[in-house]
């Protein structure tokens, strides 16, 4: 169904191909996994296959893609609309009306398809993916586990035989991440659609993966494989597969489940040994830096937070946490100043931050919103850092060598635009992070990052916050919560339903709790490193 032979992609005026000799097959009728850190050219491959690179994205592909029998080169990608579905990393993006079942019709609508063909698609499309109770919904009041789904089946009523998507969870909470996935391998099962998935969370997808292309990114050919033959050699895997790997577990478990099945020998080991030993030490927190006091937010009638009650002190990470549509972002908002609170209050050291100037604002509050993009606005990325120093007065290259921490290897001479989601992520988390306010607000600052940059960020924001800095991050991203997170907040509907230690929140929590949390159950071990540690302690005291 999907074919690459010796692709080569080269984008204009870049001095190396961001693909080099890529050749797979993907078979009708299978979910297919890509992975790769960071600006490895995983959305590229995606474009490729219904030729959107190189024939908008311009440059030049060598060697052929081919799709349910058709070369790329000699079709164009309107041609391609009925074989092949697209959705990218932001699916209300892309929408073009405002209602759910208009959006399912639009694109039958553009290929000319029978008014009763169209109805009877629709109808089939509302029951497949289970929108039947919002087909007269506006888009704009769905969560984005609902949007995820009605932009996956607003490509779907033009019946494509493939389906490709671009993280397609990144900015899904746990239950609406399992939504949508639940209704791709569906598709795949039922339907015999082939599916295409871009996804740096793997511990959400590869359960769900027939087959896996990893695309290295640096020169190398991609490797192509089951999931069990991929992780047995890749640095790049989630956690479960790096328990197994550390337990020595053959073979590989891929999801929890699996682990469960094999991990009876490994609880009882480390049942005698306290593990809050390997826990993160509390830390003697500092000045409260940030307060909510009866804190009320509304958009229109809709009302996102009812009577926030919180505190933020120096010294410590705060993970807010909670479904889409909680409430998240708008506490975010209102501690920045890009909101006034509709009633209550709500203070930065001792000042109402929607009462201060743009300039005082970002010495007490850094915010590196969902849509990081809105913080770019030069052209080139030595541009962006060379104005981020000269704005927070700090010394040449300061920012630089934060975004090198990060996302390291950036040529400096790209404009933002051009780079990976991930990179233009670890961009503007540079120009925030750099200037180091003593209030740090970071939504979703996960999204589109690889493993090794994620922890790398936790430790940057571990740095920060052992300086005295409060950091609050708004995320979904349950492993990044376990790995530094000390106090955790749930909102629900606008309320706080859980505000204490991260440990406790998230063990207790079948949605929230990380993967290693789930198969060591009941024992509190959040990480592989927590429990790498646990067993070295196992082994001590076995000679003792």
């Amino acid at each position: 169904m999907i074919r690459f032979e010796h692709v080569t992609i080269t984008y204009p005026e870049a001095t190396t191909p961001t693909l080099v000799d890529v050749s797979f097959e993907v078979p009708e009728g299978e979910l297919c996994l890509v992975v790769g850190v960071t600006g490895s050219g995983k959305s590229t491959l995606l474009r490729a296959v219904n030729g959107l690179v190189p024939r908008f994205s311009g440059g030049v592909l060598a060697g052929s893609v081919v799709i349910d029998g058709r070369t790329t080169s000699s079709v164009a990608p309107r041609d391609l609309a009925d074989v092949v579905g697209v959705v990218g990393q932001d699916p209300a993006a892309g929408f073009v009306t405002d209602y759910v079942e208009d959006e399912l019709a639009y694109a039958m609508e553009n290929l000319g398809v029978a008014p009763d063909v169209m109805r009877r698609r629709v109808e089939d499309i509302l029951d497949l993916l289970g929108l039947h109770e919002l087909r007269h919904r506006p888009l704009a009041s769905l969560s984005g586990g609902q949007q995820q789904r009605v932009a996956i089946g607003s490509v779907l009523t033009a019946g494509p035989r493939v389906l490709v998507l671009d993280e397609p969870t990144s900015a899904l909470d746990p239950a609406a991440a399992e939504e949508v996935l639940a209704a791709l391998t569906r598709l795949v099962h039922d339907l015999g659609i082939t599916v295409l998935i871009a996804e740096h969370r793997l511990e959400r997808v590869v359960q769900y993966a027939d087959r896996i292309v990893m695309v290295p990114g640096d020169g190398r050919p991609v490797v192509v494989g089951t999931p069990a033959e991929v992780f047995g050699e890749s640095v790049v895997a989630p956690p479960v597969v790096e328990l197994g790997r550390l337990a020595g577990w053959s073979p590989l478990p891929l999801s929890v489940r699996d682990a469960r099945r094999v991990a009876g020998p490994l609880r009882e080991r480390l049942a005698s040994i306290d593990t809050s030993a390997f826990s993160r030490s509390p830390k003697a927190l500092g000045e409260v830096v940030a307060i909510t006091d009866s804190l009320q937010a509304s958009y229109g009638p809709v009302t996102a937070l009812r009577g926030v009650d919180l505190e933020f002190r120096a010294g410590e990470v705060v993970a807010l946490m909670g479904r889409n549509g909680a409430g998240k972002s708008t506490l975010l908002n209102h501690l920045v100043g890009l909101r006034e609170p509709a009633s209550g209050a709500v203070q930065v050291l001792g000042s109402q931050p929607h009462r201060l100037s743009a300039r005082d604002v970002v010495r007490v509050a850094g915010l590196v919103p969902q849509d990081s993009g809105v913080l770019l606005y030069h052209d080139t990325v030595a541009a962006e850092c060379s104005a981020s120093d000269r704005d927070a007065g700090l010394a040449h290259g300061a920012t630089r060598k934060v975004l090198d921490r990060i996302v390291p290897d950036i040529d400096p001479l790209t404009h933002p635009r051009d780079l990976s989601e991930g990179q233009r992520l670890g961009l503007a988390l540079s120009i925030v992070l750099a200037s180091e306010p003593p209030l740090l607000l970071l939504d979703e600052p996960t999204r589109g990052l690889d493993y090794g940059a994620k922890q790398r960020l936790v430790e940057v924001l571990a740095q920060l916050a052992g300086d005295g800095h409060a950091v609050v991050i708004a995320t979904h991203d349950v492993e990044v919560v376990a790995a530094v997170a000390d106090r955790c907040i749930v909102l629900a509907e606008g309320e706080v339903v859980a505000d204490g230690p991260a440990r406790d929140v998230v063990v207790h929590s079948p949605v929230f709790a990380p993967q290693v949390a789930k198969v060591l159950a009941p024992l509190a071990l959040l990480t592989v490193h927590e429990v790498e540690l646990a067993l070295a302690a196992a082994s001590d005291s076995s000679y003792s």
